[in-house]
C-alpha cells in the first residue's frame, strides 16, 4: 500500500494566539533579526579587513557569524511575517526545506563550537605546537566536515519524515517545521522514526556537548599550573565560548534528547538557539576580545575619516 497524503500544507499556531501580543513579538523579534544580521556581518566584515582569518580562531569565528546569519533566516523571517498573518500556512514542500536547512545550519553550528572548544584546547595546552597542529590545511578539512556532518545529519532527518503519511489535522503547535511536532501529525506509527530522532539528534549533540565538557576540564586543569595573568588572559577568551556552549546545548539538549513527545514550552525553548544564540554569538565574542574590538575601532576609524572626505 502506498503512502496516503492528503495534505498539501500546514497551519502553525505560532508564538501566541493573543493578538497584543503577537504585536509586541513581531516588534521585539523585528529587533532581533535585524542585531542578528548587522551582528554577525559585522564580525565577519572585522575579521575580513583586519586579515584575522589566518588565525584558526578567527577562521573558525567567522563561519560560526555566517551559519548564524544562515540558521535564523530561514526560521526568523517566516516567523516574523506570520506574527502579523491571520492564518500561518506553510506548503508541505516548503515545511520539508525549512526542516532540511534548519537541521543542516543548526547541526554545522554545533559541529563548529565543537571543533573551536579544540582549537581552545589545543591554543592553550599545546602553545608550542598551536600553529603545526591547527594548519590551514587542517582547519579546512574540519571546516569541510562540519559542513559534511550537518548535512549527513539533515538528509537523515528529512528522509524519516517524508515516508509518512500525513492525512490530516495539519495544525503545528510551534512557529517552524521541526522533527517532534511533525511526528506527531503523521497517520502512522511513529516510534522507530522516533528512537532513529533520538539516537540521530541526541547523539550528536551528546557526544559533541561532553567533548566541549572534556576540552574544557582539559584547560582548566591545565590552567592550574599557570600564573595568574596566564590564566586569566586564557579564561577570558574561553570564557565567551563557555557562555555560547551553554545557551546553544542547554535547549539543544532538552529538545532533542527526549522520546518523541511536544510540550507547550518546546516554542520558548526553542528560541534559545533559533533566535537569542544567534544574536548574542556576536555580543559575547567582541564585548570579550581585544583584537575584535581594536580591528571595529579603525574600522569606526577609517568610516569617520571617509565620512569627512566625503564632506
Amino acid at each position: 500500500m502506498g503512502k496516503i497524503n492528503n495534505v498539501t500544507e500546514f497551519v502553525f499556531w505560532g508564538l501566541s494566539q493573543n493578538l497584543k501580543v503577537e504585536k509586541v513579538c513581531f516588534m521585539v523579534f523585528s529587533f532581533f533579526s535585524s542585531v542578528i544580521l548587522l551582528g554577525n556581518l559585522l564580525i565577519m566584515l572585522t575579521v575580513y579587513v583586519g586579515k584575522l582569518f589566518k588565525s584558526p580562531m578567527y577562521f573558525f569565528l567567522n563561519y560560526l557569524s555566517f551559519v548564524d546569519v544562515c540558521y535564523s533566516s530561514v526560521i526568523a523571517p517566516k516567523m516574523i511575517v506570520d506574527l502579523l498573518a491571520k492564518t500561518k500556512t506553510i506548503s508541505y514542500d516548503g515545511c520539508m526545506l525549512q526542516l532540511f536547512a534548519a537541521h543542516f545550519l543548526g547541526c554545522t553550528e554545533i559541529f563548529i563550537l565543537t571543533v573551536m572548544a579544540y582549537d581552545r584546547y589545543v591554543a592553550i595546552c599545546k602553545p608550542l605546537h598551536y600553529m603545526t597542529i591547527m594548519d590551514g590545511e587542517r582547519c579546512n578539512k574540519m571546516l569541510l566536515g562540519t559542513w559534511l556532518g550537518g548535512f549527513l545529519h539533515s538528509i537523515i532527518q528529512v528522509a524519516l519524515v517524508v515516508q509518512l503519511p500525513f492525512c490530516g489535522p495539519n495544525e503545528i503547535d510551534h512557529y517552524f517545521c521541526d522533527i517532534h511536532p511533525l511526528l506527531k501529525l503523521a497517520c502512522a506509527d511513529t516510534y522507530v522514526i522516533g528512537v532513529v530522532v533520538i539516537a540521530n539528534s541526541g547523539i550528536i549533540t551528546l557526544v559533541s556537548f561532553v567533548i566541549l565538557i572534556i576540552s574544557y576540564i582539559f584547560i582548566l586543569v591545565y590552567l592550574r599550573k599557570q600564573s595568574a595573568e596566564g590564566r586569566h588572559k586564557a579564561l577570558s577568551t574561553c570564557g565567551s565560548h563557555i557562555a555560547v556552549v551553554i545557551i546553544f546545548f542547554g535547549p539543544c539538549t532538552f529538545m532533542y534528547m527526549r522520546p518523541e513527545t511536544t510540550f507547550s514550552e518546546d516554542k520558548m525553548v526553542a528560541l534559545f538557539y533559533t533566535i537569542i544564540t544567534p544574536m548574542l554569538n556576536p555580543m559575547i565574542y567582541t564585548l570579550r576580545n581585544a583584537e575584535v574590538k581594536n580591528v571595529m575601532k579603525k574600522l569606526g576609524g577609517r568610516w569617520i575619516f571617509w565620512e569627512a572626505k566625503g564632506k
